[in-house]
């Protein structure tokens, strides 16, 4: 191999094009509670709605549940006199002394951020349009979110706590893109900075200071794109991505080459009603705990041993077992070739550790130990896919598995036979995989109208303009990012329901029956995605239909990476061949010596049977002995189980 040459940074930096940049500031700040000094200016008499929510307990039985924290304390939720229908006709007046006194506190306070929603206003803005001049004039440096801007639709809770969300991560997201810009400048950057959003598209820095809240879930945004990509290349229209990192466990579902997206999302509790990848996260990780409850039973995570202390085996002062010191114990892992032998491995601190907080407490030996928190962060993994999957009317068995994460290849067969999944794809870029897929994401905007009324009531006028209203709106950001109008292409759907239900259903519908407003076909679409999602349908019951909310996604289409094509080399991996170790197979629950293959010498074509360990600077596969692994066209490891050989061949290096 070439030794590669050292380029300065002023000079490797003219030449990059494109930096996409996923951040979990905002995601952070709301974790730790650590956001602007944030205040709100809401309808008088609804200044309790942010702790209020939307009056259902998240556990019904337990009575002491403590409700979530209020982004906003109370002192800070300013009543104002003011009131719409729900039409947006005018009750009430607004109050410009109230705003106007309401600001002089927030001055006194030195409030860094203010959000603005009240009742209604997605139906009429003039009262937030007249508040948004008032907040301007008398707090000109505060970061301002406007709820009828951000979010104009229905649902009083999940738009002011989403408007409160984007406010109070608002400066420190602008701080962090000012700063980042700035340096970037400095250095002599001059191609297109890009933000990963939580709908798996990207924005300008410009765009993502406004919508702060759309960052929010940035971090593990870009996993399901590149899922898309790894499964395309093989012929694959869905699939299901998992990422296992250090500390979280990340599932998604892809259906038509599309992930799933929600509007219904939370985190840390509060509700946030942009639309998001329906991503499933869950504290399972390489540094996942392993403790025993009072219930004298073996439980992993969430709690988490962190890059400091680490797992016991890295020997940096961490005393609690973690999934990796079982995964060292098992022989998953090499002690001196983690990292690449760069971070050696401590045996003997992850034995004692494990035999100290599980085995002597559960009377347990040491391996039986091991084995049980393996398994038990593996279960765990396997229902956070069902959420994903099942819970939405989905069968995993029908998907292929793309595995990521530096720790998800040596638990991936394990979850996939706990779910009867045949089919794992694992990328050599599994340790990297969300920032490959933030290269592969296009440029994304979302927008909602709320227009409830009844299905057989659409005014086709109203229908034809809320669309093109929304429709020039996000032309013209696109415009803004440099998007030519033919590489724009649009997303239509509704929100539907059945009449007094609680829940909508998500319907997608074509240009056409857009332009048409083909109430006949989008029923039909309706009542089997109904039926999908509840498992019933109303349609023999002429049940009458009611839509809420009109949703637009405008997509720039960006130029992607491309995968360069190997040379199919044959079945011979041999030549990847560096040794042998004693692995512990869980369908025998014992150890057996099995061949250790060099991932990065594997070629196309390359086959290894079960059982078998496949090594790599940044990350370990473990193939059990029910899947063999055949290395496709692009690199990346196709494992399959040996029952389905010949279907999977066929596909792989065709």
């Amino acid at each position: 191999m070439a030794k590669s040459k050292s380029v300065p940074l002023t000079e490797f930096i003219k030449e990059v094009e494109t930096i996409v940049h996923g951040t979990t500031v905002t995601t952070n700040a709301v974790l730790t509670y650590s956001g602007a000094k944030t205040g709100l200016l809401t309808t008088k008499g609804l200044r309790d709605a942010l702790e209020m929510r939307r009056g259902i307990r998240e556990e019904q039985y337990n009575n002491r549940y403590t409700n979530v924290k209020p982004l906003v304390p109370r002192y800070l939720r300013m009543p104002i006199e003011e009131r719409l229908d729900y039409k947006g006709d005018v009750v009430a007046p607004l109050k410009e002394s109230d705003v106007q006194e309401s600001l002089k506190i927030f001055k006194g306070e030195n409030i860094e951020a203010v959000a603005v929603c009240f009742m209604n206003s997605f139906a009429n803005k003039e009262h937030e349009s007249k508040a948004k001049e008032f907040v301007k004039k008398q707090l000109p440096d505060a970061y301002l979110t406007v709820s009828s801007e951000l979010l104009p639709s229905i649902r009083f809770y999940d738009r002011i706590s989403t408007t409160v969300l984007n406010s109070y991560v608002g400066p420190i997201l602008r701080s962090y893109l000012s700063s980042l810009t700035k340096k970037l400048k400095d250095i002599g950057f001059s191609g297109v900075l890009l933000i990963m959003q939580s709908n798996g598209g990207v924005i300008s820095p410009e765009i993502a200071i406004d919508t702060a809240a759309a960052t929010l879930l940035s971090g593990p945004a870009g996993g399901p794109v590149a899922g898309i990509a790894y499964t395309s290349i093989q012929g694959y229209n869905d699939c299901i991505t998992i990422d296992m990192g250090g500390t979280s466990f990340d599932a998604a579902l892809i259906k038509d080459k599309k992930p799933l997206i929600t509007t219904e999302g939370e985190i840390n509790r509060l509700r946030l009603a942009l639309p998001m990848l329906g991503i499933v996260t869950i504290g399972a990780g390489g540094g996942s705990i392993g403790w025993i409850d009072e219930g004298g039973l073996l439980r992993m995570g969430p709690q988490s041993a962190g890059a400091k202390p680490g797992p016991a085996c890295y020997n940096q002062g961490g005393e609690k077992p973690t999934a990796t010191d079982a995964d060292l114990i098992l022989g998953y892992l090499d002690k001196d070739f983690f990292a690449g032998g760069k971070i050696p491995l401590n045996f003997e601190k992850a034995e004692e550790a494990i035999k100290k907080h599980v085995a002597d407490k559960l009377n347990l030996d040491l391996i039986e130990a091991a084995a049980g928190m393996y398994q038990v962060i593996n279960v765990n993994m396997a229902s956070g896919v069902r959420e994903v999957s099942v819970k939405r009317g989905y069968d995993p068995r029908e998907f292929p598995l793309v595995v990521a994460g530096g720790a998800g290849p040596v638990h991936a067969c394990m979850i996939a036979l706990e779910l009867e999944i045949p089919t794992m794809i694992i990328p050599r870029e599994s340790s990297i995989f969300c920032a490959a897929g933030m290269l592969m994401s296009d440029l994304k905007h979302d927008f909602v109208r709320t227009y409830a009324v009844p299905f057989d009531k659409i005014d086709s006028s109203t229908f034809t303009s809320l669309f093109s209203e929304m429709e020039k709106e996000g032309t013209r950001l696109l415009s803004s990012e440099n998007i030519p109008e033919e590489k724009i292409e649009a997303v239509y759907s509704l929100d539907m329901r059945y009449v007094k239900q609680y829940h909508e259903v998500n319907v997608v519908i074509t240009k056409a029956e857009k332009d048409e407003v083909d109430l006949d076909s989008i029923t039909k679409k309706f009542h089997p995605e109904h039926n999908r999602l509840y498992g019933y349908s109303l349609e023999g019951e002429k049940t009458p239909i009611e839509l809420i909310n009109m949703r637009l996604t405008l997509i720039g289409k960006t130029e992607k990476p491309k995968f360069i094509e190997e040379e199919n080399k044959g079945e011979d991996a041999s030549q990847a061949k560096k040794g042998r170790r004693n692995v512990y197979l869980p369908s025998k629950k014992d150890f057996q010596e099995v061949d250790v293959y060099d991932g990065f010498k594997l070629k196309c074509g390359n086959k290894i049977t079960g059982p078998a360990i496949i090594e790599q600077v940044n990350t370990t596969t473990f193939v059990s002995p029910e899947y063999s692994v055949i290395c496709d066209r692009y690199g990346s490891y196709t494992m399959y189980l040996k029952t389905r050989e010949n279907e999977i061949l066929g596909r792989v290096l065709k």
